[in-house]
Order: structure tokens, then sequence, then C-alpha cells
């Protein structure tokens, strides 16, 4: 997704205009403002400029040095924004064009923008028309929600929230694993062991429990697996009472699960599962072969991508049995017959990136063999939001192991929020043990850890979930993050009157004060960057930022070296100013909160 920053798009104008004055002789019918635009970068330091334009490109044409280029192109730009009453100056700086901005005008236009739009500030209505579905989260029926589960939640539900907030309609899916084979080995586990388990509480801990036990059998008793194959056989063919068995760990599943997800502050639009798709896999595998696409190999019906980097795609086992990508490919078509989206997100580990490419190949190449445009095929607009592993971090060994659902090594979601939150509250009696609700507030407070922690690195690097890193409310973290907006909050209580709509830029003219306000007026830049990269980790990356460059403002010095106090009774004026800095910066802190899943306490 691209974003056109105003005074950018006015620079990139003003450039076009100049190229021309500066040098008549030369042609320049590409370079338009579009054109410019695009080559516009930052420089390496936010103190020379807001952005630049690199003048290298041209020294050939030109024949002539960069340096050169770049004062000649800047001297002509100064003249026409200044007949424009721009609030941009140019600056030639080597080979570069850099621009300044007028610093009180810039904070007088961001400042009052975000009091007069609030938490809209960013709003944009550049998704309407567009619907765009996210799939994330989708855990194992009758597993426990583990760590293993978190950087899907998080991810997917930020970015929902993400692409509402830029006017798509957004619909978030919760894409259960209940189906397979799994079931089998749970069914057989249970007539095994469970009988008498009184499931009427902690009754996914219990059937996990079950599941580790059939594993850990199996490996002395191989029958026990053919068990598990007929199992699962009966239920594929609707017996009853294994259909009866399977609804009823579904049940007590989905229960856990929007416990867990309601402690986490996790929301879907649609929740659904793999069998929801049985009845809609034969009509897909049949649309394969009318289109010629399918064939037999070693009894099993595949489709050939033509590909060497991609094997086969199996439809259907040599004994009749449908696969987990069978079912998506259905689920993948049935979604886009329901609502043709502009998008599609698969929020899914790296792992399972080959399934993905392979899934994907096999339908444009279905959609090749029907004759549909490709603007209008499915297979391109999906894509596979990959991220890292979490790995756990033994406390006794100081090494990061892989997590296995089979060997029952998995770390429960809700004992790590119990530990974060329990953390908090120790914290918080520490430091101001007056809070209101010392409990609510400390869950808070540890649910915003665990989620930033996954926002602490971009999605495709691997995460070493450590303890002592996770629950730190030390530097680059959301208890940080929340502190800064907890502060901000009781500044504005302690100011006792309304926030003022007018204020003095001119008290805002610190390199301080510029920095937020830059910091501030480059929020929805970072939406865009968010929703392009589909990471929510540049939202993360700009809310520290600027949380810094505040905490910079707040905890400044005077000449006699004391704290230069945001309120001061004499000093009216510049404490309206900047207490309408205050409450900008708490409302995008808040916002930006609220779009990466993460609550924002009042106090702290």
């Amino acid at each position: 997704m691209s974003f056109k920053d105003n005074y950018q798009a006015e620079f990139a104008r003003a450039a076009e205009k100049a190229f021309p004055v500066a040098y008549p002789d030369t042609p320049s019918s590409n370079l338009n403002a579009e054109s410019i635009f695009g080559m516009l970068g930052l420089p390496k330091d936010h103190k020379m400029g807001r952005f630049c334009l690199p003048v290298f490109r041209f020294a050939k044409e030109l024949k002539t040095k960069p340096p050169e280029i770049a004062q000649e192109l800047c001297d002509a730009m100064n003249d026409i924004l200044a007949a424009e009453s721009s609030d941009i100056r140019c600056e030639a700086v080597g080979g570069f064009v850099n621009a300044r901005i007028d610093p009180a005008n810039m904070a007088r236009s961001t400042l009052s923008d975000i009091l007069e739009q609030g938490e809209r500030f960013g709003l944009s209505d550049e998704g309407k028309g567009q619907t765009t579905l996210v799939e994330y989260s989708s855990c194992n029926i009758a597993k426990p929600f583990g760590i293993g589960h978190l950087r899907t939640t998080i991810i997917g539900n930020s970015l929902r929230l993400i692409f509402q907030k830029l006017g798509h309609t957004v619909v978030g899916i919760n894409y259960l694993g209940d189906w397979g084979t799994q079931f089998g080995k749970l069914i057989v586990a249970y007539r095994l062991w469970g009988e008498g388990l009184d499931l009427t509480e902690n009754a996914v801990e219990k059937l996990y429990g079950l599941y580790v036990r059939f594993h850990k059998e199996a490996e002395d008793n191989p029958e026990l697996d053919e068990q598990a194959r007929e199992a699962f056989k009966q239920l594929e063919e609707g017996n009853a009472e294994e259909q009866k068995l399977w609804e009823r760990f579904r049940t007590l599943s989905l229960k856990e699960f929007e416990r867990i997800y309601a402690l986490m502050g996790i929301e879907f639009d649609w929740i659904t599962g793999e069998a929801f798709l049985n009845d809609k896999m034969e009509p897909v595998i049949e649309r394969f072969r009318k289109a010629g696409l399918t064939s037999i190999s070693r009894g099993a019906e595949v489709v050939d991508l033509h590909d060497e980097q991609l094997p086969p795609l199996l439809l259907r086992k040599a004994d009749g049995a449908t696969l987990y990508a069978t079912r998506d490919l259905a689920g993948l078509l049935y979604r886009w017959d329901t609502w043709y989206f502009s998008l599609m997100l698969y929020v899914v580990a790296t792992s399972q990136s080959d399934h993905f490419k392979q899934v994907f190949k096999a339908v444009d190449l279905l959609e090749q063999a029907e004759g549909i445009p490709e603007e209008e095929r499915a297979s391109a607009r999906v894509a596979h939001v990959d991220f890292g592993w979490v790995k756990f971090m033994d406390t006794a060994t100081g090494s990061a192991q892989m997590m296995s659902t089979r060997k029952g090594n998995i770390v429960f979601l809700e004992d790590v929020i119990a530990k974060a939150k329990a953390l908090a509250r120790e914290r918080i009696l520490q430091r101001n043990p007056d809070t209101e609700d010392i409990d609510k507030t400390a869950h808070m407070i540890g649910v915003g850890a665990i989620v930033f922690s996954q926002f602490m690195a971009k999605r495709q690097k691997d995460i070493s979930f450590d303890w002592d890193q996770v629950l730190s409310f030390e530097g680059e973290t959301g208890p940080y993050l929340q502190y800064t907006h907890a502060r901000l909050c009781s500044l504005l209580r302690h100011y006792e009157a309304e926030v003022p709509s007018a204020f003095d830029p001119a008290y805002l003219g610190g390199e301080e004060e510029q920095r937020v306000v830059e910091l501030l007026y480059d929020f929805p830049r970072a939406l865009h960057d968010a929703a392009g990269n589909f990471d929510p980790y540049y939202i993360g990356t700009h809310l520290l930022k600027l949380s810094a460059a505040f905490n910079k403002v707040y905890q400044r010095k005077d000449e006699q070296g004391k704290i230069d106090k945001i309120i001061s009774e004499d000093h009216a004026e510049r404490t309206q100013a900047r207490i309408v800095l205050v409450k900008a910066v708490q409302t995008v802190v808040g916002e930006g909160l609220r779009l990466l899943g993460i609550p924002a306490p009042q106090q702290m």
C-alpha cells in the first residue's frame, strides 16, 4: 500500500516545475511529480530535514556534479515554494535536496488535526469498497492455547484492526483445526483412558493429556495408530458414536478458546473449521478434473504444478481420504465465491510456506484453465503472511526449545498471562499503590507485555520467548508504552481544565517538541507501512520513537538544572501549548496501542 505525504507531494510538484527552470535545455519529460515522489527518501539524520531528493541519478544526463545539481535545483525550488507561500524550504547538502518544514505551521496543522479528529486521526477511506479477509489463530480442537498460537493470533488481530482503520471491510476468520486423523487418536485415547474423566473443569487440558498419552503409548504399541485411523474413518463416514464424541470435544474446546480470547481482547467475525468444508471438497476436485489438471500417481489423485520448486499437490490419497490441502483449496474458493475479496491474508507460520505456494499455484492453474482473466482471479488476491517460530527459553539451560503438542512440552498461554499479571501487580504496588482497581490494571499491563513481545522484531524473525524479556517493564516493551500513556493521562488530569483548541505553536519550537510533532505527523505513514508489509511491527516501532521523544520533553531540565515542567502556573500560554501536545501524543499512543491489540491504562 502506498501513502502520499502531503508535504512530499507538494515538494515533488515544485521539483517538477524547477527542473526546466534550472536546466531548460535538458529533456525532462520523465521528471513528473509522480516519478519524483517515488524517488524521495529520508536523511540519515532527521535533524537534516524531513525528507530528501537524491540527485545522483541525473549527473550523467546533465553532465554536472551532484552537489551542483542539488544547489541549482534547490534555488529554483525555493523560488517556486516561496511564491506559493509554502511551508517547505529546501537546502542543498551534497548530492541531496533536503526539505525542511516550517515548525510552527507544522505544529499548528498537525496538532489541530489530532485535536479535531481524536482517535479518528489516521482514519482513511482509501479501502472503501474493498473486502479484506484475515485468517488467524486457527487453534486445534482439544489442544490447549499455547505460546505457539500466540504470534498468529496477535498479528492477525492487529492486521484486522489496521485494515479497518484504512477503510476496508474486514472479515477476521478463525479457521479451527477440527478435522483430521488426530481426532481418531483422541477418540481411541478417550475410550481407553478417559471415560471416567470429569470434563466439567479444565476439559481441554485433560483431553490434551489423553492425546499426549496416546503418542507415548503408540511408540510401544503401533496397533493404536491403526485403531486411530479406523476411528477417523468411522467419523468421516458419519458414524453416530464417533460424531457425538467429536462434537463434544469441539464444543468444550470452543468454550475454552472463547475464554482465552476474552482474556486477550481478541475478536473474530467468523469462526469456522475444516469440518465445514467436508461437503465442499468433492465439487472442487471435480473442477480440477474437468480442467484436465488431475492425474493418478501411485493410486493417489494429484495436481501437477509444473514447477521444479514445488511437488505435485495431493488432492486425495490412494485410500480415498482427502487432505489438509484439499480443504484449503475448497476453503479459498468458497471464500472467493462468498466475498469476492480484494485481499485474503493467511497469517500462518513460515513452516507452511511451501503448502501455501502449492495451494495458490493450484488455484491459479485452475483459473487459467477455466479462462478467467488474471485481474479477476482469486489466486491474484491471496497472500501468506508468514512469521518465524516462537521458541521457549529454558531457564535451567538458557537454551531455546521448540514446543511440541505431541510430546507435551507446551507452555500454556493462560499460565503466561497469570504470571505477567502477578508481576505487574507487584510493580504497581511498588510504584503507585493508590491505583484504582489494581487487578484490572495489572491484567492490562500483563497482556500488553505479552502482546508487544511479538512486535519487538519483524514477523519473519524467530522469537525466543524469554520470561525476563517478555515481562520486563523497562526499555522497549509494551508496559513502557502503557506507562507513557498513563503518564500522559495523569498530566491531563492535573491540568484540571479543558484542553484548549487554540494555542501558540511558538511555544513548541524547541528541538524536542519539533521531533514529537514530526512523529505525530508520521503516524498515518506508520499505519500504511504496517498494512503494506502485513506487519504491525511498524506501528510498534513508531510508538516507541514517539514515546521516547515525548519523554525527552517531559524530563527536560531548564537552565537551573530543574525539571522544565509541562504545567506551570507562571506560564499560562506555554502550558496551553504543551497540554495540546500532551493530548495529541496521548491520542496517538492510545490509538496505536489499540491497533496493536494492547490495552491503554489511564493509571499505572
